[in-house]
């Protein structure tokens, strides 16, 4: 399987927000938007990045979070029209971030938009974490996206997701799976510690995958590519993260990225190659930055 990744795709332009908009946390965001992200975060980067991971025919897109900026009804209609663009629910998948839930209300909204795209097989009536299965490759997509106080991205996956997590960990693992963990906010240590912008709950759900296992953790949020490792039940687990892929060369982060993943078996063993594509600090060019082995 060719598993590409990409995340905090921050469609813009931004639409006119009313004064109703505004009165909410939503004022920060459109004050950071007006002062720094328009030119940080731009479309042709955005759209020359897709053509090039298109290149490639993945057999999977996965999509960590952060569609949109403010979570402005427009702006959710037009990240689903742009997850159509992408490809069809079959062979794209995606979970959301915090500006996916930038305000109370806006997640549900989300949801309903992104559809098929957010979805998958679950243990019971809960959306979050879904699972989407590809040969011997199981994606399980979870949601630390929670509504918070301004100047605060922290995430949230809560007690009763991870327990969920957990058992679907297990099973995929018994039955032999590659399991690929998406969720938008970087789980280990030294990034989700942050009150302010990390995983709330960062470790509960890291003694979950210790207990229970797992191939891989792919993240955005930090708008910078990343490779770390967490304790697992067997071995450590690979947690990588991804630059935005709107991010324009001469802005603060990161140029965009984004990641390919190979994986298969190999007799007993699971082989994984990974090589990070995208934009240098300086010109247009989207070039080969990476190349590594997983497994």
């Amino acid at each position: 399987m060719t598993l590409a990744h990409i995340s905090d795709i921050h469609l813009s332009p931004l639409p006119h927000p009313s004064l109703k908009d505004l009165a909410s946390k939503r004022i920060t965001g459109w004050l950071n938007w007006q002062l720094s992200r328009a030119r940080m975060m731009r479309r042709d980067t955005l759209s020359a990045l897709i053509a090039h991971l298109k290149s490639h025919q993945p057999d999977m897109t996965a999509v960590t979070g952060d569609l949109v900026n403010l979570a402005l009804d427009e702006e959710t209609a037009r990240a689903a029209n742009w997850l159509s663009a992408l490809g069809k629910p079959e062979t794209v998948c995606a979970i959301p971030g915090n500006h996916d839930a930038y305000v109370s209300g806006a997640l549900p909204v989300a949801l309903s938009a992104y559809g098929p795209y957010m979805s998958g097989e679950t243990l019971d009536e809960n959306p979050f974490p879904y699972v989407r299965r590809f040969g011997q490759v199981a994606l399980v997509g979870l949601s630390s996206a929670v509504a918070t106080l301004p100047f605060v991205a922290a995430g949230k996956l809560g007690r009763e997701q991870i327990a969920r997590c957990a058992r679907i960990l297990k099973l995929l693992g018994d039955a032999g799976y590659f399991r690929v963990v998406m969720i938008h906010h970087p789980p280990n240590h030294e990034l989700a510690r942050s009150r302010r912008l990390g995983l709330w709950d960062g470790p509960d759900f890291r003694t979950a995958l210790k207990e229970n296992g797992a191939e891989l953790v792919l993240h955005g949020h930090t708008h910078l590519s990343s490779i770390n490792s967490i304790p697992g039940a067997d071995n450590e687990i690979p947690v990588i993260g991804v630059a935005a892929a709107s991010s324009a060369p001469e802005g603060h982060d990161a140029p965009g990225r984004y990641n390919l993943f190979r994986i298969e078996r190999v007799g007993k063993q699971w082989s994984c190659m990974m090589r990070e594509y995208g934009y240098q600090r300086i010109g247009d060019e989207i070039a080969l930055r990476l190349q590594m082995r997983i497994y």
